[in-house]
């Protein structure tokens, strides 16, 4: 049976705005929820389990790959990111709207695995506010924020292969959350 909801994918580079944008839109856009991504990385501190992600060992993260459990995924900073054929079918089975906040190689994935999606990409204003925003979430060393960094150069130059791109501009998180939100429910309605 192939699920009935609609698959939102929204991307962004890293500390680019994906995780605040999608619980603003869970609020106003009913009957909607969230995806929760599986990965090996270790926990942040306002991390919780099964709320922001699922914690798996690498052994049991590449397990669920063998097994076809794991439906996307990526190696990201020397970590797991996927999503399990379990949470995408129940969610998108019992949600309207299913947003998930997956890389542009979780999208090219998804696409190619023939999950229909609605792409947004949220683009930063400049790369100096997003060091600022990757910078204040904490956990992350200097080399680590530079990798993200340059991995957000090159998803940025992804962007076209979306369906619509956003400027998430400083200072305009309403803006950015009504755009993303008009897009959402003009594809809706078609």
């Amino acid at each position: 049976m192939i699920p009935e909801g609609t698959l939102v994918i929204i991307s962004s580079p890293s500390g680019g705005g994906k995780d605040t944008i999608i619980s603003a839109l869970l609020k106003k856009i009913a009957n909607s929820a969230k995806l929760i991504t599986t990965t090996t990385r270790t926990p942040r501190p306002d991390d919780q389990e099964g709320l922001t992600y699922y914690f798996v060992s690498k052994e049991n993260f590449e397990e669920k790959i063998k097994t076809g459990e794991i439906v996307e995924h990526n190696f990201f900073t020397g970590n797991y990111y996927g999503i399990t054929k379990t949470e995408l079918e129940n969610k998108l089975q019992n949600f309207d709207v299913v947003f998930t906040n997956i890389d542009v190689n979780g999208r090219r994935n998804l696409s190619a695995g023939g999950f229909k999606n609605l792409s947004i990409f949220l683009v930063p204003e400049n790369l100096d506010d997003l060091k600022l925003r990757i910078s204040r979430r904490g956990g992350l060393s200097e080399l680590e924020i530079q990798q993200r960094l340059e991995t957000a150069k090159h998803e940025i130059t992804c962007a076209q292969e979306y369906d619509f791109q956003v400027i998430n501009k400083n200072g305009k998180l309403d803006e950015t959350i009504d755009n993303v939100a008009k897009i959402i429910k003009n594809y809706l309605s078609d």
